[in-house]
């Protein structure tokens, strides 16, 4: 899908492409299972008054959980069995249920 977009200046133009390969790969949403794949060094509390504390063995790799909520810059707000935590998208992936 292209699209085309004209400013006021004639010689200013932008072409925005949706590119399809790289949304393929994870497609996560709100309830979506995912798998811890390494563990964060530092964690956040998902509530409306945050606290950041050292990942002291609390989150590791293989934890299951479920995405609750998104927020910027690839930043999810995931239910673990220990609680709800903000996680980087590098530390998680969606959980293939044939795994």
């Amino acid at each position: 899908m292209h699209t085309l977009l004209r400013f006021g200046y004639p010689s200013l133009s932008v072409r925005c492409q949706l590119d399809s390969a790289s949304s393929e790969g994870k497609q996560l949403t709100v309830g979506s299972p995912i798998v811890v794949i390494e563990a964060p060094p530092t964690l956040k509390t998902a509530t409306p008054m945050p606290s950041l504390k050292i990942n002291s063995g609390l989150v590791k790799e293989g934890d299951v959980g479920r995405i609750i909520a998104r927020k910027p810059k690839d930043v999810w707000a995931v239910r673990l069995a220990i609680g709800a935590y903000l996680l980087d998208g590098k530390y998680f992936k969606p959980l293939d249920i044939s795994e």
